[in-house]
């Protein structure tokens, strides 16, 4: 016991942060990628142009589409919560994958928003282009991208 208190205070600190941080990798994160049905995604069920397809895949499918490609740091406690969070968030605002299975009214809500959140500035997400820069997107690519929703609502 007496050797543990001469242990300075910080010192004691930093190992029981240490150990917590081991300790938090154990809580499971779900991480899972659902089986994607490639006719209901919707680049099958909306002709897109080669350019707005390009923004979606580099900048939309990663969180809006069940096939999310899980970096490092999703794998790493406290970050890989906050990351699976945004992702099941984002699946369940918009899913790129499942858009075959939204009716008629979703389909052009949902196209309005991409634009209106396009051009806000809301999306891509700032967390993501943090790190991922080459999901930020020109003011060119955004007007593209909104002028195929526009296009794609009168389809």
């Amino acid at each position: 016991m007496r050797k543990i208190l001469r242990v300075p205070l910080a010192r004691r600190i930093g190992l029981a942060a240490l150990v917590l941080l081991a300790a938090i990798q154990f809580i499971p994160v779900n991480r899972a990628n659902p089986a994607v049905d490639w006719s209901q995604s919707i680049y099958a069920t909306l002709p897109m142009p080669a350019e707005a397809k390009a923004v979606f895949e580099r900048s939309c499918k990663n969180c809006h589409s069940d096939e999310t490609s899980w970096p490092w740091y999703s794998y790493v406690a406290p970050v890989s919560w906050f990351v699976a969070r945004d992702v099941h968030q984002a699946r369940a605002a918009m899913n790129l994958s499942e858009w075959g299975g939204y009716s008629a009214n979703q389909k052009t809500d949902k196209l309005e928003e991409i634009c209106e959140q396009l051009t806000n500035g809301d999306m891509p997400d700032r967390k993501y282009t943090l790190i991922h820069w080459h999901a930020r997107l020109t003011a060119k690519e955004r007007d593209l991208v909104c002028q195929w929703t526009e296009d794609s609502r009168e389809y």
